[in-house]
């Protein structure tokens, strides 16, 4: 395997700016806290129809892309085969992105749902418990995977297609930028997404730190505490550093497999020893209601109440994900070789949506159904600490302890995972010349991955993980602009590959 060095110009100015700006906001999260959360309210405020639209306007662009004659263009070369198996390549996508946010959420969003629910329903009514796992089904299904769908196509075509030696998000709004690709323009797209990669990463470890730290905490009979969270973001570390040192090939393929087999298992026994029938009914139920009021759930503001729903959840959602899409694009884009844009469409939607849906509809429904049977089981336990529902939800299942110790290690596993994608694709965004074939340097993955982990520790120390998450996705807006680019580039190539070439 061949290896690309560093594009010093943007390597280090990452670099700097990660320890600058963290070591500021920690410093100064007192105050940095309630300004970025101010401007974060404002911002889905009054850019929510921006937003919305965007991601509407996404999913129809990627339908045109899918029934229109560009799909059958392919990946690379017409005789590329894919490096991956469908089942290697889906696992690796669907890890990359959701990570432990899908554990997480799927098992308190419906409870928040419940309480707090859209369209100006009675909490903890009947009506409020139908809608509790459809809008987890909207806001983690086709219209998320479309904001992760998009930059993967464009980066995909720009690095297999049009042979650019740049696995990065500048290159790939090249068709519109031109050379301002390669000047400073470039270089602070690139180094955005770096940042919001940081961010997102963040994100995972706020979530997936507390929630692990929770469930082994009750299997040590112990308390929570900040010495077992750090020791879990040094078995983190450990893990996702080695896979990601170890490659694509034979780490980030190798663990994404053996975790969609756990995540499957664990999601099976749960269907089985669960209500089984109350699971498959609510499911069915939620996904007609889902896809029967999709339009309205897409678009909805809630402007005449202002009650705050759509912007605290939908809003927000869009940009998060938007702001972590480059990421995700660049991790897939970077696994497609040999696929037709057909082909990356509709699996990146579908995988994506079958694994959200499929974990919705057995931990969420059952997590709605333990609340039904036991009025306040779980709501009361949520409005004291998140991750203590988890473990809740987990210490009701029959054979427990196996179910806690399972769910830790698909935690580590799936964690894993995101970090080990996410050192990859930092490390090609700071390479400067990455051929087919070729990989990062393996030192700077493992650079990258140390700094991860540095930063993870510190944040966790001092309490500064929700600043820096807040901040990456202030990187959402810019990341606007980057969607038209994108798609205005993409067009633009595909038109340009129906010119016939003149001699």
């Amino acid at each position: 395997m061949k290896y690309s060095k560093i594009d010093h110009s943007i390597f280090w100015p990452s670099v700097i700016i990660t320890v600058l700006l963290t070591l500021t906001l920690v410093m100064f999260q007192e105050s940095a806290g309630p300004v970025l959360t101010n401007i974060l309210n404002d911002l889905t405020y009054r850019l929510d129809w921006a937003f919305e639209f965007l991601t509407v306007g996404l999913f129809i662009l990627l339908l045109w892309l899918v029934f229109g004659r560009f799909g059958k263009v392919k990946m690379g070369d017409p005789d590329d085969r894919p490096e991956f198996s469908r089942f290697s390549w889906g696992g690796m996508l669907f890890c990359a992105s959701m990570g432990t946010s899908i554990m997480f959420w799927s098992i308190v969003e419906p409870l928040y749902y419940y309480t707090g629910p859209p369209f100006g329903i009675e909490g903890k009514s009947t009506k409020a418990a139908e809608w509790a796992v459809a809008y987890g089904l909207f806001h983690w299904g086709i219209s998320a995977w479309a904001l992760y769908a998009l930059p993967a196509v464009v980066i995909a075509y720009s690095f297999f297609v049009r042979k650019d030696p740049s696995l990065k998000i500048s290159s790939a709004c090249r068709g519109i930028l031109g050379k301002h690709a390669d000047g400073w323009l470039g270089k602070v797209i690139d180094i955005l997404v770096i940042w919001s990669m940081i961010g997102g990463l963040s994100t995972s470890l706020g979530l997936g730190v507390p929630m692990v730290s929770h469930v082994s905490a009750e299997l040590l009979g112990i308390e929570p505490s900040l010495p077992l969270s750090i020791a879990i973001i040094v078995v983190w570390t450990i893990i996702f550093t080695a896979s990601s040192y170890l490659g694509l090939y034979k780490g980030i393929r190798k663990l994404s497999d053996w975790n969609i087999y756990i995540a499957i298992a664990l999601a099976v026994f749960v269907l089985i020893t669960g209500p089984t029938l109350f699971i498959l009914t609510y499911f069915t139920d939620s996904l007609g209601l889902m896809l029967n009021n999709f339009m309205r759930m897409s678009l909805y503001t809630d402007p005449i109440n202002q009650g705050g729903f759509p912007q605290a959840w939908t809003v927000f959602y869009w940009a998060w994900f938007a702001a972590t899409a480059p990421f995700i694009g660049l991790f897939v884009a970077r696994i497609s070789k040999g696929r037709t844009i057909r082909e990356m469409i509709t699996n990146i939607l579908l995988w994506g949506s079958f694994g959200s849906f499929l974990y919705f509809a057995v931990f969420g429904g059952y997590a709605i159904d333990l609340e039904l049977g036991n009025a306040g089981a779980l709501t009361s336990v949520l409005a004291e600490s998140e991750p203590q529902v988890i473990v809740e939800v987990l210490k009701s299942l029959p054979f427990s302890t196996f179910v806690m110790i399972f769910f830790t290690i698909l935690g580590f596993i799936f964690l894993a995972t995101s970090l080990d994608s996410a050192t990859y694709v930092i490390s090609g965004v700071a390479t400067t010349d990455l051929q087919e074939g070729e990989e990062p340097a393996r030192w700077q993955r493992l650079l990258w991955g140390i700094i991860l982990s540095a930063l993870a520790i510190s944040l966790t120390i001092v309490g500064g993980l929700n600043v820096v998450q807040t901040s990456s996705v202030l990187v959402s807006v810019p990341v606007l602009i980057m969607y038209v680019l994108l798609a205005a580039s993409l067009v633009k190539w595909l038109k340009e590959r129906e010119q016939p070439v003149k001699e």
